[in-house]
């Protein structure tokens, strides 16, 4: 294949993985962000959105000689938006160069233009390509947002997928240009993101996976965008949070970690994250810090026990409790916070340790809504998609509504593969039948197959759904609403962990009906 020349200022189209081709141009790199060891890419900023990243050589393609072959390909909105930048931007730019031309001949002086040294795929500083006559494109530069960022994938070489955008299920996560919901007319969150009303009054923020996939684009510096510039820390490096730490670390944001166990933070450490040595620390040296741990009382010790949060926070410091907790836990922690003058979020996440590694966590969000604005891109690096549901509390009672079903509804499959097997029924028939039927999912058959494979490795904790049925039981009883199914699939749990399965997986349930 022949080897791509480039340089600073031109105009490319980026491949980004399974999503389309998206244009942009060749940019000198901020300063103190430097090129990836190994990787023979080029630094670009995309048209129509707010992005930078290192895109592969084989990556891109110049933009003109392809120009008319991608705009057949692909025929969204936003990218019909971003390809009118790159047409302003090249009229504007002609304009320049006219006024330029019209003074220096009303001089009696000629212009000439500087040649550019050619970027070879080995340079390791792009800056000192940059002719300084030359002005990069910046957020100055006449570009209309996407409301959505681009989202990283595997590559797939310099052959590109000719298929329609709209036939890809995954283009919904990417810029939304095929979205048939209108935009809501409350005020976006940034201008990278597309906010959608629901009938309900909650507000759906939809990311891109851009740390999920092993991609053709590497973490960048994306100053421009809310919490990107801001000190982030975080509290709890378990399941869910060591997935969280390590796509905040890709996306580049600046990290300061503590665990209990202090152990967990090595490997942050390693990766760029720094260390606080206590919740108190962390929270003062830091301008918006997470926390994500196993149950209410831990929540509360982390915040109003020594050396906790609350002696960190000062006015303007952004709290957000991540863990699943109950309403009443969250409305506790929210006062103390506020009355500090901190600034408090609830953001519990729907998901598994698995996608918590690959960036696809579900996030609701409550409490203070400029937190949310401010912490967009923080967001976008943890899931694929974020809800804000209004006041403080909310966003707890929907987590447990929603771990309720998921832990009623394993307990189920479990009952229903026990019984197979105690009527004399093949288990992976009645998995077989199943997977082809209505309740088919992903989940349905990883946790059925891992049972019975005796795989009980934790996604999930099972002591922690256990948790969660508890509190969703205890919710319905202080709104006197009846949870029966739930209270039986909690006794299901209670004495699956009086059998030791507590940091089993959730599918580990199974072992309550076969002892």
């Amino acid at each position: 294949m022949a080897t791509v020349h480039l340089r600073i200022g031109d105009l490319v189209w980026g491949k980004l993985g399974r999503y389309p081709p998206w244009p942009g141009k060749v940019v000198s790199p901020p300063k103190d962000l430097k090129k990836p060891r190994g990787k023979k890419c080029h630094f670009v900023k995309f048209f129509g959105t707010e992005d930078h990243a290192w895109i592969k050589v084989e990556q891109l393609k110049p933009y003109h000689p392809h120009k008319e072959e991608m705009i057949k390909i692909n025929k969204g909105k936003r990218f019909q938006q971003a390809v009118d930048a790159v047409e302003d931007f090249l009229k504007k730019a002609k304009g320049k160069e006219q006024n330029s031309d019209s003074k220096a001949e009303s001089k009696g002086k000629k212009t000439r233009n500087k040649p550019l040294k050619i970027l070879e795929e080995d340079d390791e500083d792009l800056s000192a390509l940059k002719d300084p006559s030359e002005k990069d494109l910046t957020d100055s530069d006449p570009e209309p947002s996407t409301h959505e960022r681009l989202g990283a994938g595997p590559g797939s070489g310099y052959k590109w997928e000719s298929s329609p955008v709209k036939d890809d299920p995954h283009f919904h996560h990417f810029l939304l240009s095929q979205s048939e919901k209108p935009a809501s007319s409350m005020e976006p969150i940034s201008k990278r993101l597309k906010i959608i009303e629901e009938d309900t009054g909650s507000t759906s923020i939809q990311a891109a996976d851009s740390t999920a996939i092993n991609g053709s684009i590497t973490p960048t510096d994306k100053r421009n965008v809310s919490c990107l510039s801001c000190r982030i820390g975080f509290l709890g490096l378990g399941l869910m949070g060591s997935g969280i730490v390590s796509n905040l670390l890709k996306m580049g944001h600046v990290v300061t970690v503590w665990n209990r166990t202090a152990e967990k933070c090595d490997l942050f450490t390693q990766e760029g994250a720094r260390l606080g040595r206590t919740p108190a620390e962390v929270a003062s040296t830091c301008d918006i810090t997470f926390s994500c741990v196993s149950d209410p009382k831990a929540a509360r010790d982390l915040v109003m026990g020594p050396s906790g949060v609350l002696q960190g926070i000062r006015p303007g410091k952004c709290y957000i409790e991540m863990s699943t907790v109950d309403p009443e836990t969250i409305t506790e922690i929210s006062q103390v916070i506020t009355s500090r003058g901190g600034r408090f979020l609830e953001a519990p996440v729907a998901g598994s340790q698995q996608l918590s590694n690959d960036g696809m966590l579900v996030i609701l969000a409550a409490g203070d809504r400029t937190v949310y604005e401010d912490c967009s891109s923080c967001f976008q690096a943890m899931g694929k998609t974020s809800f804000f549901l209004g006041e403080a509390g909310n966003a707890a009672r929907m987590m447990l509504i929603l771990n309720m079903v998921q832990g009623s509804f394993m307990a189920t499959i479990a009952e229903g593969l026990t019984l197979a097997h105690a009527t004399g029924q093949s288990q992976q028939t009645f998995l077989d039948i199943l997977s082809q039927g209505q309740m088919a999912s992903t989940f349905v058959d990883q946790k059925c197959q891992n049972i019975l494979q005796g795989n009980f490795k934790p996604d999930y904790y099972l002591k922690h759904i256990q948790k969660d049925l508890r509190l969703a039981i205890s919710m319905g009883d202080t709104a006197n609403h009846p949870t029966p199914m739930a209270a039986a699939a909690n006794e299901v749990y209670k004495r699956a962990k009086a059998l030791d399965q507590s940091d089993n997986d959730i599918s580990a349930v199974y072992r309550a009906y076969i002892h």
